[in-house]
């Protein structure tokens, strides 16, 4: 059953099994427990710096759980390399000349990558997956 009020973290329980008391962590298997399993999620998730043992092993269980169930349940658009390189640009930023000085290439390389005129080298996937925290499959 959907919750009626948005939690908030400093009113979370600071032990597991009061966690548990709040929202049981269990295999989600609808919208619904889903639903409930992200606002529990997202109310913590702000937090993460400051949360118990306990609450962090909580926070860790319940994020598996979300992720089997997008894994099953949610189809993702189908997104190209390009395109995620540009959100990771801007989502930390950077220009394409700060690409460019990031691969150590010409001035123009990030340029020319972002609009489709060269494609990214096993190196270059290397160096933008370390930079950026995330796998090398993501630039594949």
């Amino acid at each position: 059953m959907k919750t009626q009020h948005a939690l908030q973290f400093a009113n979370l329980p600071k032990d597991y099994a009061g966690l548990c008391r709040l929202q049981m962590p269990r295999p989600v298997h609808d919208a619904v427990e889903y639903g409930n399993l992200t606002e529990v999620t997202d109310a913590m998730a702000l937090w993460q710096d400051d949360f118990t043992a306990d609450q962090r092993d909580y926070f860790e269980l319940l994020c598996r759980l979300v992720e089997e169930y997008d894994r099953g349940q949610v189809r993702w658009p189908k997104v190209s390399v390009r395109a995620r390189l540009k959100h990771l640009l801007e989502e930390s930023g950077m220009s394409a000349a700060d690409l460019s000085r990031l691969l150590g290439g010409s001035r123009n390389l990030g340029a020319m990558i972002l609009r489709g005129d060269r494609n990214l080298t096993v190196a270059h996937i290397r160096k933008l997956s370390s930079h950026f925290r995330v796998s090398p499959e993501l630039l594949i």
